[in-house]
């Protein structure tokens, strides 16, 4: 799991885009990098090891006299020093050792395009070879650096082009932003599968993996869905599909405060989330139980359907398995209605039975879990209703199933899962037992 940090705007980028990255260290990483855009030039720093070694990088890059710029000489260049077009990168390595040509943003041969990456490419073998065929010198191991050559082949002046054809040929499971020394304040970002966000300022746009990249600058946000191209500048987002047509996009409110983001005087995320269990389980639970009902409006799915409910189904990944393997109990012991629990990237592939009277309920804490939202999008296809189980409002899951019932628990960045467990298992019970009450199974107390 890599981070992704964009800004285009009229604010010195630099120290916004490290901020940016700072906070996604929670995703893990092993090295890091940076590109800055300015007035026709484009330079990068990139950097082994953590964050603080990226800042000591670019420092040193500051000092020294500008080289030649491009391809990632070892000096800023003067124009970028005061950059407000950048792009950042941390990443876990994959394809490739840990080495500082690895180490993204990646650049084509001319040095001009420079691109970040998040997730696989999997045609990258072929792509490689038929691009070093006509004449791209390739400087890293990586699949990543395939998509700045293969945008880098489309380019005839149009970046929004360049990358909207690049995106046709890329298979797997990527997120990505481009940006260009001849068009130094648009960034062009593309999605499949693997998240990304744009941030909306005043006359500025941020691009991140997750919403705590920017939160510190903006709360307003435009969510970008799968399969979706974003040609961001400094007063517009213009969202497009593969075909170059253009997608309204409204834009959303968090409502995470920027103390979120932050420790609060304990020494991890993960003890701070602990302690902070309580209120999430009630915050959870609130208005949704009204004496001895429960109230879940929001699930989308009429009392009718629920009630003739055949079978459940439900798939998820990590720590969101374990809560639907607590709601499975729950169901069938409150609501006696027959319970499957399935690992999500192995239901998908066995060619499940599913279809009209099954309701799947996918359950995940980012609401962009891949394997997750494959198996929803398989049950969807086949007739089945489908239910998402998920923290963050606006995700993807939230786009591919019928209903939603979020878990309401607040930002969580420790990698362990601890607050959205507890909620995700509150909410498995509100809905077993809200079947069970339609139902007629469970006498009130």
């Amino acid at each position: 799991m890599c981070g992704i940090v964009g800004y285009v705007g009229s604010r010195p980028c630099r120290e916004l885009l490290l901020r940016g990255l700072e906070k996604l260290e929670y995703r893990g990483y092993d090295s890091a990098g940076l590109t800055l855009v300015g007035d026709g030039e484009v330079d990068i720093v990139r950097s082994i090891g953590n964050l603080a070694r990226l800042r000591e990088a670019v420092a040193a890059s500051e000092a020294s006299e500008p080289a030649s710029v491009g391809g990632g000489g070892p000096a800023l260049a003067f124009a970028t020093r005061a950059a407000t077009t950048g792009i950042g990168h941390t990443r876990w390595a994959t394809h490739g050792l840990v080495t500082e040509d690895n180490a993204h943003p990646h650049f084509d041969t001319t040095g001009r395009i420079h691109v970040v990456v998040n997730g696989i490419v999997e045609n990258h073998v072929e792509l490689r070879r038929e691009l070093e065929a006509a004449g791209a010198a390739f400087t890293s191991d990586t699949d990543a650096e395939v998509v700045a050559h293969l945008v880098s082949s489309h380019y005839e002046g149009n970046l929004v082009e360049a990358v909207r054809a690049a995106y046709g040929e890329l298979h797997g499971h990527f997120a990505f932003v481009a940006a260009c020394a001849y068009d130094p304040e648009l960034l062009v970002a593309a999605r499949r599968e693997c998240p990304l966000v744009i941030g909306v300022g005043e006359g500025e746009h941020f691009i991140a993996s997750a919403i705590p990249a920017f939160l510190r600058e903006t709360r307003e946000v435009k969510l970008v869905e799968d399969g979706e191209i974003v040609a961001v500048r400094p007063g517009s987002a213009e969202f497009l599909d593969p075909a170059g047509l253009p997608i309204p996009r409204r834009i959303e409110h968090i409502d995470w405060s920027e103390e979120a983001a932050e420790k609060g005087g304990y020494e991890t995320f993960m003890l701070k989330e602990i302690h902070e269990q309580p209120a999430a389980l009630a915050e959870t639970i609130a208005d949704r139980v009204c004496g001895d009902r429960v109230e879940l409006g929001e699930i989308g799915i009429s009392d009718d359907e629920l009630r003739a409910l055949r079978r459940i189904v439900i798939v998820a990944c990590g720590t969101s398995y374990h809560a639907g393997l607590v709601g499975r109990y729950a169901i069938e012991a409150w609501a006696r209605v027959p319970v499957e629990m399935d690992i999500a990237s192995e239901w998908r592939y066995r060619d499940p039975i599913v279809g009209p009277g099954d309701l799947v309920v996918g359950i995940s804490q980012s609401g962009e879990t891949a394997d997750t939202l494959a198996a929803m999008r398989m049950a969807r296809a086949r007739g089945a209703r489908v239910l998402a189980i998920t923290n963050v409002m606006g995700s993807q899951a939230t786009r591919d199933s019928d209903g939603v019932v979020y878990t309401r628990a607040g930002l969580e960045i420790g990698v362990a899962a601890t607050k959205t467990f507890l909620a995700q298992v509150a909410v498995m019970y509100l809905i077993a037992l809200k079947l069970a009450e339609l139902r007629g199974t469970l006498s009130p107390a």
